[in-house]
């Protein structure tokens, strides 16, 4: 029998679970918010795919908002950039899809064959919200696959970065699975072959032991030339820019073990030192998936590109036909959508322009434009359609001017890990204890061998494994606890630079304001009447502000609203029991420009006749006060924002300085303030969110993005934090600290280690026995020890 989910359908809507309007949408008995939920649910049912709605019980996305044009889809060069495969029959596509949040959404999605039998296979993979469909492009296009998608509620994401995506490394996460393969099945097989050597048996069955020497050899072959070429690979290079990183000793290690194997081995002197060598490379290469497994499911490395439309609608003799974004030029006619991106500076040529700038400019307050006026790239279209001329391509706007900043082409200063400066240390010293007991035995014992023993002893003795190991291990392990408390970082050196900063800078919209505000008062005369009014209004938005409004007046619906308009960022109107009401700014109901203290108001009038408005205090990220009172302790706080100094007063209980608080910031303000503070030889972190705070971030020495969506467009950042996690700050701050101190303990574990190896080894006594055992006992010790102190101290900082 088919499973039904039960909902209250008289109070939500049974397909996405929204509250439901007064004039709802009814079939087979169930109420819906919209058209758009009572269609999805018509092509669900009409398909016999009701399951959907058995797994959860609100597991459809809303409906109300408008789907966009895919015309562009149909273009053959936009296409081939996008699929992943394509033949005579079959294309292959991995399409991004923000809405797959569970479990009913992965049996939609692969079922989209009973939809559309042109669909040959889909498959979800649901950590990073991708579904890979398989389709017959004879029977069907691209175009009608994503507006199938779109209408059963999974729109896709497609951007102009998915068009222009970078070629993945050569070292990918598929080709470091199989090194560690190949590693492991050597390591396993070569210790199974020495143990005769270990227990003495080689005496006994003489014969074999030769036999077993060649073998092992074998199997060090690919051991060392395969899954341990990118350490010679990134020696050689960095040897070649002069710098001494922790690969140079590893890779000097390995090739030492290899060839004193292959000598012993070969001159049948010795067993040769391959047990070791095939043990190192598969734990260093355990610990560098390790790494990346941790953060790859974040990308970072996003620009401008990932706002912006794959492809844009030009007008061309009076005929429309989309082209794709790298090939619009100055002079042509663009047509702008309600709701779509204005990719390129132009003229308004035609209809009523109505920019949201926010990503630009950091204002949420719509600007309204006039034909003739330059309108800026980067704002988004809140009105109908409007036609504009290009006067300047993408890549010479006002939005790419921000990125083609200096601080963008420069490499940003690479981080110093801990690591990186004590493995210079330890090579130069390495090396010297090596030349040193081999010089010993040379120039005054007189014994070459003794020498050429010492010598490769020190360099396989001292070979820093528990030392590369013990950052990536610690660092891993706080990733870890930082993803959890959903704090992403771009990699681990992040958490190093994290423990050095000593000043923090804050922009204010969206970073440590909530979306929601508080404190509402009425400023006027209103009856108990009109608050009804303006209550059955007020329900029928979405708008933070609308919802607060409703709860505030706390009244139960009534009315049904006629003639329903909501002008995005500026108010709403309709018809309620024979009244006209308005609720919203000054503008949006032809007020005077200056009717109260502030902008930041809710008018309200009621038959043309204005009754008042509505204050409200700006609601803090929650623990803002607490976050600032502890970091204000030790480090110093800044504020620059692009808003107005409207709440000045009421941050100076945070900000103490009214010099550290900036207001009415451009994007290249913030960058030019962040330069200063470091010149003055600050380490500074920035949080922000949206572009206008991407040159800053860029240029501070860690950048944070803060979002309440992770999935959202994030400018250029070090990390990524969720605004539910922002009164964590002080706690991830010392959980990097205490990550440092974990590395410094385990360095000087490794040394402890090393020096032990080295008494035996300066002494040319080192056997294969001493160095199988040392290396993997050091090993297992830090692995235990970082991973296991690292939770303790997590715990100890309350993010466990």
């Amino acid at each position: 029998m088919l499973q039904q989910k039960t909902l209250k359908s008289e109070t939500y809507c049974y397909h996405c679970g929204d509250d439901l309007p007064v004039n709802l949408y009814l079939h087979d008995d169930k109420h819906f918010c919209c058209l758009g939920c009572k269609g999805v649910y018509q092509i669900l049912s009409n398909h016999n795919l009701d399951n959907y709605y058995a797994y959860n019980d609100i597991p459809g996305q809303t409906q109300k908002t408008q789907s966009k044009h895919f015309e562009y889809l149909d273009e053959p060069e936009i296409m081939s950039k996008l699929v992943n495969y394509t033949d005579d029959k079959i294309t292959s596509i991995t399409l991004y899809i923000p809405a797959i949040h569970c479990s009913s959404c992965i049996w939609l999605l692969e079922n989209l064959h009973k939809i559309n039998p042109d669909i040959v296979q889909s498959r979800i993979d649901f950590l990073k919200k991708q579904v890979a469909i398989m389709f017959k492009h004879e029977h069907t296009s691209l175009r009608l696959v994503v507006e199938m998608l779109v209408s059963i509620g999974y729109e896709p994401l497609i951007s102009l970065q998915d068009v222009v995506k970078k070629q993945q490394s050569d070292f990918s996460e598929r080709n470091l699975v199989k090194k560690i393969a190949v590693a492991g099945f050597c390591f396993g097989n070569v210790m199974l072959l020495s143990f005769p050597e270990y227990f003495g048996l080689s005496d006994l069955e003489i014969q074999f032991k030769f036999f077993f020497g060649w073998l092992n050899l074998a199997f060090a072959l690919p051991v060392t030339f395969y899954c341990g070429r990118d350490y010679f690979i990134s020696a050689y290079h960095n040897l070649r820019k002069g710098i001494l990183n922790l690969d140079f000793p590893l890779a000097l290690g390995i090739t030492v073990m290899f060839i004193r194997s292959l000598v012993e081995i070969i001159s049948n002197t010795g067993a040769g030192f391959v047990d070791t060598l095939c043990g190192l490379v598969f734990f260093l290469l355990i610990g560098k998936w390790m790494q990346q497994r941790t953060y790859h499911h974040l990308s970072f490395e996003r620009d401008y590109r990932s706002y912006f439309p794959v492809a844009v609608t030009l007008i061309k003799e009076g005929k429309e036909k989309p082209v794709p974004l790298n090939e619009l030029s100055t002079g042509q006619r663009m047509l702008i959508r309600s709701n779509e991106i204005i990719p390129a500076d132009a003229i308004l040529l035609k209809g009523e322009a109505e920019i949201d700038f926010s990503f630009v400019t950091g204002e949420s307050k719509p600007v309204k434009k006039t034909l003739g006026e330059v309108v800026y790239a980067g704002g988004r279209q809140l009105l109908g359609a409007i036609e504009l001329e290009v006067v300047k391509p993408v890549s010479q706007s006002y939005l790419t001017g921000l990125w083609n900043n200096q601080a963008f082409f420069t490499e940003k200063n690479r981080i110093k890990t801990f690591s990186d400066t004590a493995s210079k240390y330890f090579s130069i010293v390495l090396l010297l204890i090596a030349l040193g007991s081999a010089a010993f035995w040379l120039l005054y014992k007189g014994n070459s061998q003794n020498a050429f023993d010492s010598f490769t002893a020190v360099l396989i003795i001292a070979c820093p494994c528990a030392l590369a190991l013990s950052s990536p291990f610690t660092l891993a392990a706080v990733l870890s606890i930082f993803d959890k408390n959903k704090f992403y970082l771009k990699s681990t050196a992040v958490v190093e630079e994290l423990a050095r900063i000593d000043t923090f800078v804050f922009d204010k919209t969206g970073t440590i304001t909530s979306p929601e505000a508080t404190g509402f008062n009425f400023e006027g005369i209103i009856t108990d009447e009109e608050k009804q009014l303006l209550s059955d209004l007020a329900r029928n938005s979405g708008h933070p502000l609308s919802r607060e409004l409703v709860k505030l007046l706390n009244r139960d619906k009534i009315y049904p609203v006629d003639e329903y308009v909501e002008k995005i960022g500026r108010g709403i109107s309709g018809k309620i029991n024979g009244n006209t009401v308005k609720l919203g700014g000054s503008t949006f109901l032809n007020l005077p420009l200056v009717v109260s203290p502030s902008n930041s108001n809710v008018h309200v009038m009621i038959n043309d006749h204005y009754l008042g408005y509505f204050t409200f205090r700006q609601r803090w990220r929650e623990g803002f006060k607490d976050l600032t009172f502890k970091l204000s302790k030790w480090a110093d706080l800044h504020l620059i924002s692009g808003d107005k100094d409207h709440d000045k007063q009421t941050l100076i209980p945070f900000f103490p300085r009214a010099q550290q608080m900036q207001f009415e910031q451009s994007p290249q303000n913030k960058l030019d303030y962040i330069q200063r503070l470091q010149q003055s030889g600050k380490k500074v972190l920035m949080f922000g969110d949206g572009l206008n705070d991407a040159g800053a971030l860029r240029q501070s020495n860690l950048g944070v993005a803060v979002t309440d969506n992770i999935n959202n467009f994030s400018p250029d950042c070090d990390a990524i934090l969720d605004g539910a996690s922002f009164h964590k700050i002080p706690q991830f701050i010392q959980q990097a600290k205490d990550a440092v101190k974990i590395i410094h303990i385990s360095f000087g574990i490794s040394l402890i280690y090393n020096a032990l190896g080295l008494y035996f080894a300066v002494q040319g006594l080192l056997s294969p026995l001493i160095a199988a055992i040392l290396m993997p006992v050091s090993t297992v010790t830090i692995i235990l020890f970082t991973s296991l102190t690292a939770r303790l101290y997590a715990a100890k900082n309350k993010l466990l």
